[in-house]
């Protein structure tokens, strides 16, 4: 049913129009009449129409203002716009308001009928643009959910890489470089900062997710992992590196505020830490600071500024450059690590022109470390006498330029090993990948069956193959299918259709489109052909 209001201080005009619609559409539509711009305007409100015939010039408030009026309340209303005058007159506040079609009075029967059938057609247009829309939106409310728990997984806990993170971030429309952690808790009861039947009370929680995943991205602007037991992690992005206590303060109001409501509706009490602010890349730090706020706080909401639960460096200490050459010795990226390790000990250098045994226990301090990393690694086995002779090298070196190269030496080595034992680990995986899909590429071998047959995610084998081979799994798999088709088809008398399935394609159609893509040729034509 289409709704049609005309609007026209004419009422012999109002008779006329109602009368040709109803004669041309019948039952189809349902009209209403209001004879000035106050009533079209009331009218609206009640008899919600699709289809607004609007006389321009009417008493009181006249057809141009009436429009702008409804226009605010409704944007996919079509008007058509009745006028005994030059409709010129009224072209830019008309386009203005999104006037679909003119008529000059008096108005012609078939123009009238054939104008509405135009708008009839945009009003269903746009009806159904709606219902997709919220078809969408419905789909969205599933899928946002699990990208947002995906993106939380894949930065703290999964390891996947900065180029799975810039994906997720680029889907999630996240545009900022910081970003920090924050973790809620909930509990029955919270009694000097512990609260107690956390299991029962997230289990009861499961229900209310939803309601608490909204409060928290309308409070906070953030993306809310899934209810992990009684917990929700919530990573929020910052447009600054640093925040002022202001902004904290401001920021700590706002949540307690927000879990009181939440405490009113559920029935529940909680209990919240927030992290500093981090490079994306250093989140799960941020992430560890809530973490140990949320525990070692007593109130509601506690930040990690509020409690020592971070190492705090003097002003002048290279924290970011610190972190630059630990991160490419556990990349295992020893020119980086060379690099980095070289400009720190310049910077040791400009603090103390004298080789103390600060200088030298700090040397120490960091090469212990970079073997610690290379132990954990697996990169190297560890000896109890590994590091004799440390010490009385140490202090046996007497310029800064001795001390450069026994620190870079050895920093250098600890990232070798790290990225020695990352190709052997990547060729030992591909290797195995490799014989598996020898064996078994006749049979339906996606990626998450390969994968799940190492033991490994498909992402990572994925990239993996990349890396080491150079061409992506799927196409490498093909590869090997497509050879051993021309090997059989110059070699063997079978059918085409026996080739087929012992190359792992299930519809010869398909195999012969993928045998033409990748040779140029179709199955037929390559064994006429015998090519090589």
């Amino acid at each position: 049913m289409m709704r049609i209001l005309i609007c026209d201080d004419e009422g012999i005009v109002r008779q006329s129009l109602e009368f040709i619609i109803q004669k041309s559409f019948g039952d189809k539509c349902e009209v209403e009449s209001a004879k000035n711009g106050r009533m079209a305007i009331e009218l609206t409100e009640s008899f919600h129409p699709d289809i607004v015939l609007m006389d321009i010039q009417m008493p009181g408030i006249n057809g141009i203002e009436a429009m702008q009026e409804i226009r605010k309340e409704n944007k996919n209303i079509v008007f058509i716009v009745l006028t005994a005058y030059d409709k010129f007159e009224y072209t830019q506040k008309a386009i203005d308001i999104g006037v679909m079609s003119y008529l000059t009075k008096p108005i012609n029967r078939d123009t009238l009928t054939e104008t509405l059938r135009k708008a009839m057609k945009l009003v269903r247009e746009r009806k159904e643009k709606v219902r997709n829309d919220l078809k969408i939106k419905e789909k969205l409310e599933v899928v946002i959910p699990m990208i947002e728990n995906g993106f939380v997984y894949s930065v703290l806990f999964d390891g996947s890489g900065k180029e799975m993170n810039q994906n997720y971030r680029e889907l999630l429309n996240i545009d900022t470089d910081y970003g920090y952690a924050m973790v809620i808790e909930c509990g029955d009861e919270l009694h000097k900062g512990v609260l107690s039947n956390t299991l029962g009370a997230g289990i009861r929680l499961q229900k209310h997710y939803m309601v608490m995943r909204e409060m928290l991205k309308e409070t906070t602007g953030g993306i809310v992992g899934a209810l992990m037991a009684n917990k929700v992690i919530v990573l929020v992005p910052s447009e600054l590196e640093k925040e002022e206590y202001d902004e904290r303060v401001v920021k700590i109001d706002n949540i307690r505020g927000m879990l009181r409501k939440l405490e009113q509706q559920l029935d529940l009490k909680f209990k919240a830490g927030i992290g500093s602010v981090k490079r994306w890349n250093e989140i799960n730090e941020s992430y560890q600071e809530a973490l140990d706020t949320e525990r070692q706080g007593v109130g509601k909401v506690t930040h990690a500024k509020d409690l020592p639960v971070t190492c705090v460096y003097e002003d002048s200490y290279p924290v970011d450059l610190e972190k630059e050459l630990f991160a490419a010795v556990e990349e295992g990226n020893q020119q980086k690590t060379v690099e980095k390790s070289k400009d720190y000990m310049l910077w040791m250098k400009s603090q103390s022109t004298e080789l103390s045994g600060i200088i030298r226990l700090k040397a120490m301090e960091f090469v212990l470390w970079a073997e610690h990393l290379a132990y954990m690694q697996g990169g190297v086995m560890y000896r109890f006498t590994d590091r004799e002779g440390y010490l009385e090298t140490l202090l046996s070196l007497q310029t800064y330029d001795e001390l450069m190269g026994w620190f870079v030496q050895k920093m250098e080595a600890a990232s070798g090993h790290i990225a020695m034992k990352q190709q052997e680990k990547t060729n030992s995986v591909v290797e195995k990948a490799k014989e598996y899909i020898v064996e078994h590429f006749s049979k339906d071998l996606s990626l998450e069956e390969m994968a799940k047959e190492l033991g490994i995610s498909p992402y990572y084998l994925s990239k993996l193959f990349k890396e080491s081979e150079g061409v992506n799994y799927i196409d490498y798999l093909t590869g090997l299918r497509i050879k051993y088709a021309k090997e059989q088809l110059n070699n063997s008398d079978k059918s085409i259709k026996e080739i087929c399935h012992e190359s792992g394609y299930g519809d010869p159609n398909y195999f012969s489109r993928i045998f033409k893509k990748w040779t140029g040729v179709t199955p037929t034509e390559y064994r006429e052909g015998r090519l090589s």
